[in-house]
């Protein structure tokens, strides 16, 4: 019996051309890998879509995230977008010098509860046109039964490792 993981030295031994888009990428054995390499790949087209405005899938990200979920604390915003509290601090500080976001303290003074600017709802707004193109390109080249399958299974991924505690 063959083991799934047997491939795994095909990775390290062969030799991939990763500029010649021609050739399939090997597959990696590792589903985290797998995950962040599409993960890689999506921020890029995303980021390219949105280069014209001058705004990053991160802040797009948030701007949508915030659009949808109204005022939240920004641990309930870590939590919906699965982002460590380092990485949401930073992109949030440069968000509200552009003044897309406003905070205000909550009852507990160590809470910042987040919501939209008028500002940012503008950028929401002028930026949508941009992603939603990115995602009709990429769904068209998906087709909608793979669109809707993978959408669900990062979802399910998603609340799999971040409501249950991982793995253990």
């Amino acid at each position: 019996m063959q083991s799934r993981f047997e491939s795994t030295i095909d990775v390290y031994t062969s030799s991939v051309d990763m500029n010649d888009t021609h050739h399939a990428l090997p597959d990696l054995p590792c589903m985290c890998a797998s995950l962040r390499r599409a993960s890689r790949a999506l921020t890029h087209l995303y980021d390219e879509a949105l280069r014209p405005l001058g705004l990053r899938a991160t802040q797009f990200t948030i701007l949508q995230a915030l659009s949808l979920a109204g005022e939240v604390s920004q641990g309930e915003l870590g939590q919906i977008l699965a982002m460590d509290s380092t990485t949401l601090t930073r992109t949030l500080r440069i968000m509200g010098r552009e003044g897309w976001i406003v905070e205000r303290r909550g009852e507990d003074r160590r809470e910042r509860l987040l919501r939209l600017a008028r500002a940012g709802r503008y950028e929401f707004n002028r930026a949508l046109p941009f992603w939603e193109e990115a995602q009709a390109q990429l769904g068209r080249r998906l087709g909608d039964k793979r669109w809707h399958a993978l959408m669900k299974l990062t979802n399910e991924v998603t609340t799999l490792v971040t409501t249950q505690g991982g793995l253990s």
